[in-house]
């Protein structure tokens, strides 16, 4: 699973052997001090994913907040959010170093979602050093939890506000902790060897295929 809190609640309802194996973030890729790709008024609010019911971005819109709000993101409902809120920054849909230089112009990552099953721009935002407001809900309690590199809260204004105060260190350091060798090295550690008779020389062949598939994984850099 991709959260710790998802184990618990398949546990509860009777499944065994449940574990826990995170995704990862490039944290060569998104990283801090990168050009930013607008200028906006400060403090910038930025809200990053698809612009869509389930993500429910008119909370986040309508708080009343200084500076700026900056969406990054497509989907059906972008049309409609454009038409309501005149005055946010809507980016459309964003990619690699691009998507990055996004990350660069904002001062906090708000993410109204009450529905996240893990929430990867959580990592993207904390590895390019913003700190996070979300709501106290599975996913943000999973990335941010008590790391001190975001503010949880059902009030999501005090949240956005006083996330300002966090240090851009303390969200990159969170950050490295969810890289790809991390979770590489996750999964790894859950895979249980397999014994039984020698197989038949297709099979051999399988298993030579495999044995080099984790030489792969386990030769792969951190970061990639």
């Amino acid at each position: 699973m991709r959260s710790w809190s998802q184990p618990r609640l398949l546990a509860a309802h009777g499944f065994e052997r449940v574990v826990t194996w995170t995704r990862g973030v490039d944290a060569e890729l998104f990283r801090p001090s990168c050009a930013p790709a607008v200028d906006l008024p400060r403090p910038v609010f930025l809200s990053v994913g698809r612009v869509a019911a389930e993500k429910n971005l008119p909370y986040f819109l309508d708080l009343e907040l200084p500076g700026s709000k900056l969406v990054v993101g497509d989907g059906h409902l972008l049309p409609e959010m454009k038409r309501r809120y005149p005055a946010v920054h809507f980016a459309g849909r964003q990619e690699g170093e691009a998507l990055v230089r996004h990350y660069a112009s904002a001062d906090v990552f708000v993410l109204p979602s009450r529905t996240e099953t893990f929430g990867l721009v959580l990592l993207e935002a904390l590895a390019c050093g913003l700190p996070v407001a979300a709501l106290p809900v599975p996913g943000p309690l999973d990335v941010i939890g008590n790391s001190g590199a975001g503010v949880l809260d059902w009030d999501l204004r005090k949240a956005a506000m006083a996330a300002l105060g966090i240090p851009r260190e303390i969200c990159r350091a969170h950050a490295m902790r969810f890289n790809w060798q991390t979770s590489i090295d996750q999964f790894l550690g859950h895979v249980v060897p397999v014994t039984g008779p020698p197989l038949a020389s297709a099979g051999g062949a399988a298993r030579g295929r495999s044995a080099r598939r984790w030489a792969c994984l386990r030769s792969t850099p951190a970061g990639r």
